[in-house]
């Protein structure tokens, strides 16, 4: 029998993690799939291990990881896998699939554009997008978010610039910092992340600190739970059983 686990980051935060299971739930529901379960990599419960076992106790024989992530990076490529192998040794007689990340999606673009729209602050004429990615030590993180930001522009007809919250640069701060020596009077801070929580977080604080009196700074809420990024899981998750 086939079994769906989806696995998210999972998060200190309870309304992020709220978010998530919620999320998951309705994805659920356009799944046509018995047995699905909702893990968590880390910081909440119950655990990648603990998902897999669930799934065995109902009767799955086989089992399709389903990364509820944006983009391939280390939790992708190195720490999920970790965690399923060691499961795989535990049960050995038991099928295990890998599925993909949304990845870049033009859908995803028209999100960020309607995130935009969403703040009902009408765009000015020297409008610039700073685009903050989560950030990673995979080189393909940076080339992903860049595509983005390409497409982002490409629609909105804004110029966007791009950052990270870790592990790449620029950095949030240093995104802050040339926008503030720009000409730009108005700045839309939009989040490539899929649920709130710590950097959400830390960007509403950043950005409630910034007063500048010739500058308008503007943050976007994430990607959160759109249709899009719904049907965009339901499709990976019939795409991992294959």
């Amino acid at each position: 029998m086939q079994g769906i686990l989806y696995v998210s980051h999972g998060s200190r935060i309870k309304e992020a993690t709220n978010e998530a299971v919620e999320f998951i739930t309705s994805v659920k529901k356009l799944v046509n799939i018995p047995l699905q379960e909702s893990c968590f990599l880390e910081l909440a419960e119950p655990n990648v291990t603990e998902g897999i076992d669930n799934l065995v106790k109902q009767g799955a024989s086989r089992i399709s990881i389903v990364p509820v992530l944006l983009l391939s990076a280390g939790h992708y490529f190195k720490d999920i896998p970790e965690v399923v192998n060691q499961s795989k040794e535990k049960y050995p007689e038991i099928t295990f699939t890998y599925g993909q990340p949304l990845g870049v999606q033009d859908q995803f673009t028209t999100i960020l554009a309607e995130r935009i729209e969403e703040t009902n602050v009408p765009v000015k004429a020297d409008a610039k997008i700073l685009l903050v990615g989560r950030g990673s030590r995979n080189p393909q993180t940076k080339i992903d978010i860049k595509n983005i930001a390409n497409k982002l522009q490409g629609q909105t007809n804004i110029q966007v610039d791009i950052c990270f919250l870790a592990a790449c640069e620029p950095s949030f701060e240093q995104g802050i910092q040339s926008s503030l020596s720009e000409e730009h009077s108005q700045i839309f801070i939009v989040p490539y992340l899929w649920f709130t929580g710590v950097l959400m977080d830390f960007l509403e604080t950043k950005v409630s600190d910034l007063f500048e009196a010739d500058k308008e700074f503007v943050l976007c809420r994430q990607l959160g739970d759109h249709p899009a990024m719904k049907n965009a899981l339901k499709e990976r998750v019939y795409e991992s059983i294959k």
